[in-house]
């Protein structure tokens, strides 16, 4: 069954699974959208879908959704909760992503879809599957992460839109700082796993999940973090030390 769904003043779209893609990928519950037909008839469904798009002003999908399931079916990406695999080798993968320019698959970390920024970054990040050579992969939290860089460009300060994501999904209502505390020690576990590993792609976004829980901690204390940030700066700016085995070491220890 294909489901043709709305959510009020974003969008219209298609899925076979409400509760994966519009719940758990895009974060609305029940009742924060609208079912406005469903059918199974995969034609019928993705003709009324780009109707609607068209009437309610929202952006019109290049393909219809038949279209790029049809396509999907012949990509057969792989899609875990940590990775997306790709039936080719790493020699032969650019070739095909680019023959496939414009598909689109689902994560848990969000939609992603092959466009030149996409393809380029999976290139450069790519790995060759432990257990078979003619199959690829990319972890999907870091690919995540790359395409939605151009946040910390936007004219709103990063830590504001941290805080805004965070009240938007009820952590400063239904959270506290214990709870956000075992949750940076997580964080920091998976930080040193990486370390470990040599994993860049891991250490960078566990690096950034550890700033997002320091900035909701700061904020359920009261605090905002970048006045955290400037106190220690203002601390350590004249602090004198030498490095010893690695570490700095201030006068008077």
């Amino acid at each position: 069954m294909y489901y043709l769904y709305h959510i009020p003043g974003k969008k219209i779209g298609v899925t076979s699974n409400l509760n994966t893609r519009v719940t758990l990928i895009q974060g609305y519950k029940e009742g924060e959208y609208e079912v406005l037909d469903s059918s199974e008839d995969i034609d019928y469904i993705s003709d009324k879908e780009i109707e609607l798009q068209k009437s309610h002003g929202y952006k019109v999908d290049m393909q219809k959704y038949s279209e790029l399931m049809r396509k999907s079916n012949q990509m057969k990406i792989n899609a875990t909760e940590q990775t997306s695999t790709f039936p080719y080798p790493v020699d032969k993968l650019k070739e095909n992503l680019l023959k496939n320019k414009d598909f689109k698959w689902e994560t848990e970390h969000g939609s992603f879809e092959l466009t030149d920024k996409t393809i380029g970054w999976i290139m450069k990040n790519v790995k060759v599957s432990m257990y078979n050579e003619d199959r690829s992969y990319v972890y999907n939290k870091a690919l995540s992460a790359h395409l939605t860089d151009k946040t910390c460009n936007s004219k709103e300060p990063i830590f504001n839109l941290i805080r805004s994501w965070a009240d938007a999904r009820g952590i400063f209502d239904k959270g506290n700082s214990h709870t956000q505390y075992v949750k940076l020690m997580e964080e920091a576990g998976e930080l040193a796993q990486a370390l470990l590993k040599k994993d860049e792609p891991e250490i960078k976004d566990a690096i950034g999940d550890m700033v997002v829980v320091l900035t909701n901690l700061a904020h359920l204390e009261g605090f905002a973090i970048e006045d955290c940030i400037e106190a220690a700066y203002i601390e350590i700016i004249n602090r004198r030390g030498e490095m010893i085995n690695g570490t700095f070491v201030k006068d008077g220890n």
